[in-house]
């Protein structure tokens, strides 16, 4: 299982590379601080507030067994991840704002009870707020949903990314138009092409005057394509070098372990462990 996990690290690395060629980071999995500040804020939340998130409930309802303690206390995992480098900003997505307040909540509660240490970050919402799933409009799409066909992936060849498309929840009205609340699937193609091409809505909208839904779904689908492609072949080649992403994610975990240690070494003070 360790060793299925720095795979998966290194293949995730190749995507943030490939997304933000910026500064070097690193992954958690190399810097324990992360799950050291993680049970400390997990001592100082109540079990119903964690039970309350909208994402919790979604995933143990379709979940026979119900859900496990590291799915429930996954968002305390987060919260460390933001507050251990004393964030002040964060960019998230909708379906994100009710974690990004529980952030807000462990920060003012550590704060209270030990002083003021970590700043209260502020979530900075992204254009796109929530990509909706292709075959569930109601839902968010997730790449861990079971239908293969729900979730666009980066690394789908351009056919896969047309038949998903193709294959889109829709209704049986042939007009493009932009209405969330009586038509979420064609919306959701708005809002997605709208995205890629980053132009308005309005002008996604006029882009497909005159279409109906399934040639608006292949005008969609191109627009993806010709977004994602650029990144697909930066990854391909990220991937050829394999010693420039381990020397990557070395200088990375250095630098994160460098600005984590301090700060992770207060807290235990604080909390008297040390």
């Amino acid at each position: 299982m360790a060793m299925s996990s720095i795979r998966k690290a290194r293949g995730c690395w190749s995507f943030i590379r490939a997304l933000h060629k910026g500064p070097d980071a690193a992954h958690a999995p190399q810097v324990p601080e992360h799950t050291q500040l993680s049970w400390i804020l997990t001592c100082l939340v109540r079990l119903p507030r964690l039970q309350h998130l909208h994402q919790w409930k979604a995933k143990t309802a379709t979940q026979k067994h119900g859900g496990t303690a590291g799915l429930l206390t996954y968002p305390v995992l987060q919260a460390a991840d933001i507050l251990l480098y004393k964030s002040t900003h964060v960019p998230v997505g909708e379906d994100q704002v009710q974690h990004m307040e529980l952030v807000q909540d462990l920060a003012q509660t550590f704060n209270k009870k030990y002083g003021e240490f970590f700043p209260v970050p502020k979530s900075i919402l992204t254009p796109m707020k929530k990509v909706k799933s292709l075959r569930d409009p109601a839902a968010k799409m997730s790449k861990s949903d079971p239908d293969k066909l729900a979730t666009v992936r980066i690394t789908d060849s351009a056919e896969e990314i047309v038949q998903k498309f193709r294959k889109a929840v829709t209704d049986f009205t042939s007009e493009v138009t932009y209405e969330p609340a009586h038509r979420p699937g064609v919306s959701n193609l708005v809002a997605i092409h709208a995205a890629v091409t980053r132009i308005p809505v309005e002008e996604a909208v006029r882009c497909g005057a005159g279409m109906d839904t399934a040639r608006y779904k292949l005008l969609v689908a191109d627009a993806v394509i010709e977004k994602f492609a650029p990144i697909k072949r930066e990854i391909e080649k990220l991937k050829m070098d394999r010693g420039h992403l381990e020397k990557v994610l070395q200088a990375g975990s250095a630098k994160a372990k460098e600005l984590a240690q301090p700060v992770c070494q207060e807290v235990r003070k604080l909390v008297g462990f040390l």
